[in-house]
């Protein structure tokens, strides 16, 4: 079982799941339940521990390479994410109506018939502190890192990162998919799951095709200040897009990325400073990813939205993604206590969620990479109006 991707065994578990629900098989229900109690009370533990985690460090590392450049690559990146998110509310907010029938997973939990199912026990796990209170210290770390310059305080965050990304690789990630298992067991007996599964297939048809549309207004964009073709641009980018697919990992792909962009004309040092740069900080496709996914499970479920509530979470996202770490599903896992406190998710809405947005991981990285090569071409232009001026 080593050796085969996460992906597959998310898959796996989840036919084992409906298999199980279909069964109705009410102690082997409840068995899962009992786990998934459990490892949801876990994941709300850690969740304070994985914003200090990857945020403060992340921050420090920023702020360590201050300049003119990095703070422009910033804003583009920022900016670039809050577009993404925006576009894909409201292209959502029009679409998902016509397929997606509001309130649909909201049954009546008094009939035994469409009840999820509880487990025998729970084990209570409180976290050590809020969500807001960790972003907000993740903050504070962060900043005081870049204004002491100290190595002590980013020694010690760059370990707990590492400790933090440890809980995920070795406990969050492995046991996924027995919690996935339990939550489509749990879905399917009590006669969810179709629900889920068909509307979902349309959802992530939606999201690919949204990842598209903002990989060609990023090139159009760059190739308008550029004075190259959009079209001819992309062309060149497809290796790294690819790449990503298959890798699910920015990070991996950086080298293909790198070379992709330089074939297009950009700044060879611009290049190897932005690349790697934007492949932390630049993530338009999986913050198009969560917004969608997380609009479809509150019209499912009946959950009040807007814009206004939608646009602080995607502005809140840009910050906290920042330095995901390179594990599968690292966007969604730092973007957790925000489908917590600003979209008010129970802890089995944020389980869906993980399912979620794992299942097209590939395509969300690969937008990030392609995007990332925008970005650049875009960023070169600045560098050359910088060298000009200083000349």
């Amino acid at each position: 079982m080593k050796k085969i991707g996460l992906l597959p065994k998310l898959i796996i578990g989840i036919i084992i799941g409906i298999i199980i629900g279909k069964m109705r098989v009410l102690f082997i229900v409840k068995l899962l339940a009992t786990f998934n109690g459990i490892f949801g009370n876990f994941l709300g533990f850690v969740i304070p521990l994985i914003i200090i985690g990857f945020v403060a460090p992340g921050i420090g590392e920023l702020g360590s390479n201050a300049g003119k450049l990095l703070g422009v690559a910033t804003i583009l990146a920022y900016c670039s994410t809050i577009i993404a998110g925006s576009f894909a509310f409201f292209v959502d907010s029009a679409i998902f109506p016509s397929f997606l029938k509001v309130g649909s997973l909201h049954l009546d939990a008094s009939n035994p018939e469409h009840a999820l199912v509880s487990g025998f026990f729970k084990v209570d796990m409180p976290p050590l502190m809020g969500v807001m209170t960790a972003l907000l210290m993740a903050f504070v770390i962060g900043i005081g890192i870049t204004a002491t310059k100290g190595d002590v305080i980013k020694n010690v965050m760059n370990e707990f990162q590492t400790i933090v990304e440890g809980i995920i690789k070795v406990i969050i990630i492995p046991f996924l998919p027995l919690h996935i298992c339990g939550i489509f067991a749990n879905m399917t007996y009590a006669g969810q799951v179709e629900t889920i599964m068909s509307v979902f297939a349309r959802v992530f048809g939606i999201v690919i095709l949204l990842h598209w549309c903002i990989i060609l207004l990023q090139y159009i964009v760059a190739g308008t200040l550029s004075g190259k073709n959009p079209v001819s641009l992309i062309k060149k980018m497809i290796p790294a897009y690819f790449t990503a697919i298959g890798t699910q990992s920015s990070a991996a792909t950086i080298p293909v990325t790198l070379q992709s962009t330089k074939n297009n004309g950009v700044n060879d040092g611009v290049a190897e400073f932005a690349v790697p740069l934007f492949a932390t900080i630049h993530l338009s496709g999986s913050t198009i990813t969560l917004t969608s996914c997380s609009l479809a499970v509150m019209m499912l479920n009946g959950m009040n939205y807007s814009f206004t509530m939608f646009f602080g979470f995607i502005l809140m996202l840009g910050v906290t993604m920042v330095a995901a770490p390179g594990v599968p599903g690292g966007a969604v896992m730092a973007a957790l206590g925000l489908l917590d406190t600003m979209l008010g998710f129970p802890p089995e809405l944020l389980s869906l969620m993980i399912a979620l947005y794992l299942a097209q991981d590939s395509f969300g990285t690969a937008c990030n990479v392609t995007g990332d090569g925008a970005l650049a071409i875009i960023l070169n232009k600045f560098a050359g109006h910088t060298l000009k001026e200083n000349n």
